[in-house]
């Protein structure tokens, strides 16, 4: 069995990047020509990012929500200028994936602090979950790379965990939401080992 006969699972922020790589990479080459570097872009996300989660924690969800819906086309627009500047250095890479698990940890740890502070130990104890889930759906990924293993999306990739939490703030279902995203990553981390295990059968099998 070959590892390419082994049908891999595309997610929703695949398929948009796919549709909007033509804009951003426009976006990111009028910026590269005004001299501003993709790193700088993506640590002012992770500054947009820390704003919000003190909103979050404070339980201005509204707000924290529009910061970090005005902060999201930073998170594409650091790998376009990449792009346009052609960089080869590895550095990009690892800085934005390290930023991107930061920005991850500061907006659910802030919800924790809110559900902490109003005494909401179910909601409490759901966030602890998103936190292990969403921390294993990226390091399964990095590890499989590391061995040279291929590792399938699965359905709860960054973007949709973004989507869900944006959701859970707006509506104030926490309970809800936060299920939904304490099940939804967790199953996704363990879909990545699977597809990950399944590879490396095939592998040893060829």
């Amino acid at each position: 069995m070959n590892p390419s006969q082994i049908p891999t699972t595309g997610n929703l922020s695949t398929r948009l990047r796919e549709q909007t790589i033509g804009t951003t990479d426009r976006l990111g080459l009028a910026l590269h020509r005004r001299g501003i570097h993709p790193d700088t872009i993506t640590l002012l996300g992770l500054a947009v990012t820390a704003v919000a989660a003190v909103l979050i924690a404070q339980g201005a969800f509204l707000p924290g929500v529009l910061v970090l819906i005005a902060g999201l086309p930073l998170d594409v627009l650091d790998g376009a200028v990449a792009r346009a500047m052609k960089r080869t250095d590895a550095f990009g890479g690892v800085l934005d994936s390290t930023i991107d698990r930061y920005a991850d940890l500061f907006t659910l740890l802030a919800l924790g602090f809110y559900c902490a502070q109003q005494g909401l130990t179910v909601e409490l104890v759901l966030v602890f979950a998103s936190v292990i889930g969403s921390t294993q759906v990226s390091y399964i990924r990095a590890r499989a790379g590391n061995a040279g293993l291929p590792c399938a999306g699965g359905l709860f990739s960054r973007f949709e965990r973004s989507v869900v939490l944006l959701l859970t703030l707006l509506t104030g279902w926490l309970t809800v939401g936060l299920a939904i995203l304490a099940v939804g990553s967790n199953l996704t981390a363990l879909h990545r080992l699977w597809s990950v295990y399944r590879f490396a059968l095939a592998k040893n099998e060829g």
